[in-house]
C-alpha cells in the first residue's frame, strides 16, 4: 500500500510541475486531492485495513497529502506572479495620461463665442474677416470717415487721445490728422482695407474699441463688428437682405428687420436697424405682461448702418473707388449688445467681472 501511495505522490508532483496556468494547477489538485481522487479515498479506507497496516498506511498517506498541498501552494504562488506580470505587460495603464472623462479646463468666453457666431454668419454670406490697428490717427478715425471738425466725438470727453511725449504732456491737437488715439469704432479699418485692395470688397472687421464711458450699458473697452460691401449696383435693399439673414441666423428664423432713418457721418442715407422682438408677441409676453426686453414696442434696436457716403470714397478714389462707379453699404454693431439681447444679460459689466458663476452659465 505504501508503494502505491509513493507512486501517486510521484505522479502528482510531476503533474504539478508541468502545470502552466492556475487553472491547469487547479485541475491537478482536483485530480489528486479532490473528493473522488485516489489518495483521499485511501485515507478514508484506512479503517478497513488489517490492524498491522493501518498505522503505516495512514502515516504515509497523510505525509504524501501534506507534501502535495505544499507543492500546490508553492506552484500557485509562482503561477500567480507570472500571470500578474503578463497582465501588467498586456494591460499597461499609463498613469501620466489624464483621466477619462477629461477634467473641465474651461470654455470659450461668451464674448468670443458670440463674435465667432457672428463671423460665421457673414463668412457664409461671402464676407472676409479683416483686422485693423487699435491705435489710430485722427485722419483714419475721423477725417477719412467724413466726421466734421465740430463733431462731438472728437472731444477729449469722448475719445482717448495718446500723448506724444508723456514727459511733456500737452493738450492733444484734435484737428491734427496725425494725432494718435485709441479708435472709437472699427470703421477706420474700412479705409485701410480699401487702400489695400480695389473693389469689389466684402469684409467684416471685429475688434476692440475704446470710449470714456462706464455704466451698466457702457464700458471703456468693448467690442464691435464692422461690415463693408462695395461693388457695382449695391443698393439699400442688399443691405436689408444681408441684415435680415444675419438677424434670423442669430435670433431665430421668424425674425423681421426694419430700417429707420438716422444720421451717421460716413453713410448717406443712414439707417438704424431693429429686429422683431424674440421675447414676446406684439410687445406682450406669454404671461400677458409688457415685454421688458423691447419695452412693449415689439422691436429691438441692434445696429446702425447705411450706404457709404461718396465723401468717404473720395479719400480712396486713387485706389479704384470712384464714387461715380461704385457704391456700397456699411454697418456696425456691438458684440456685447448682441450677446446681452440673445442671452438676457442685464449688465454689460458682467462680461468683464470674471465671476465664474456667471461665466459657467454659457
Amino acid at each position: 500500500m505504501t508503494e502505491q501511495i509513493a507512486n501517486i505522490e510521484r505522479a502528482a508532483t510531476s503533474a504539478i510541475q508541468r502545470a502552466g496556468t492556475t487553472q491547469a494547477l487547479e485541475d491537478v489538485r482536483i485530480q489528486y486531492l479532490g473528493r473522488k481522487a485516489e489518495l483521499p479515498n485511501l485515507l478514508r479506507g484506512v479503517a478497513q485495513l488489517p490492524p498491522e497496516e493501518r498505522a503505516a498506511t495512514g502515516k504515509a498517506a497523510n505525509q504524501a497529502r501534506q507534501r502535495l498541498e505544499a507543492a500546490l501552494e508553492h506552484k500557485a504562488g509562482e503561477l500567480a506572479a507570472t500571470e500578474l506580470d503578463a497582465r501588467l505587460a498586456e494591460d499597461r495603464v499609463d498613469i501620466t495620461l489624464p483621466g477619462d472623462p477629461l477634467p473641465s479646463i474651461g470654455r470659450l468666453h461668451l464674448m468670443t463665442r458670440t463674435r465667432r457666431e457672428i463671423e460665421d454668419v457673414f463668412v457664409g454670406l461671402g464676407f472676409n474677416v479683416a483686422e485693423g490697428p487699435e491705435i489710430e490717427s485722427v485722419y483714419y478715425n475721423f477725417d477719412a470717415l467724413n466726421h466734421a471738425s465740430t463733431h462731438p466725438s472728437r472731444l477729449e470727453t469722448d475719445t482717448f487721445y495718446i500723448e506724444p511725449d508723456p514727459a511733456h504732456p500737452a493738450p492733444p491737437d484734435i484737428f491734427d490728422p496725425s494725432t494718435r488715439l485709441l479708435r472709437v469704432h472699427t470703421s477706420p479699418a474700412q479705409i485701410h482695407a480699401m487702400e489695400s485692395q480695389p473693389p469689389p470688397i466684402y469684409i467684416i472687421v471685429p475688434g476692440r474699441v475704446y470710449r470714456p464711458d462706464s455704466d451698466a450699458t457702457h464700458t471703456p473697452q468693448f467690442h464691435q463688428i464692422e461690415g463693408l460691401a462695395v461693388d457695382e449696383d449695391v443698393t439699400l435693399a442688399d443691405l436689408k437682405g444681408t441684415l435680415l439673414t444675419f438677424a434670423r441666423a442669430i435670433f431665430g428664423p421668424e425674425r423681421e428687420v426694419r430700417l429707420r432713418p438716422h444720421f451717421f457721418p460716413f453713410t448717406e442715407p443712414s439707417v438704424e436697424v431693429d429686429v422683431s422682438c424674440f421675447n414676446c408677441t406684439q410687445g406682450i409676453t406669454a404671461d400677458g405682461q409688457r415685454c421688458p426686453l423691447c419695452k412693449g414696442t415689439a422691436w429691438i434696436e441692434i445696429l446702425g448702418s447705411g450706404m457709404v457716403d461718396p465723401n468717404v470714397f473720395d479719400h480712396v478714389a486713387d485706389h479704384g473707388y470712384d464714387p461715380e462707379k461704385v457704391q456700397g453699404f456699411a454697418f456696425g454693431m456691438g458684440i456685447e449688445r448682441i450677446a446681452m439681447l440673445k442671452h438676457g444679460v442685464p449688465d454689460l459689466r458682467l462680461f468683464y467681472d470674471n465671476d465664474i458663476r456667471f461665466l459657467e452659465q454659457f
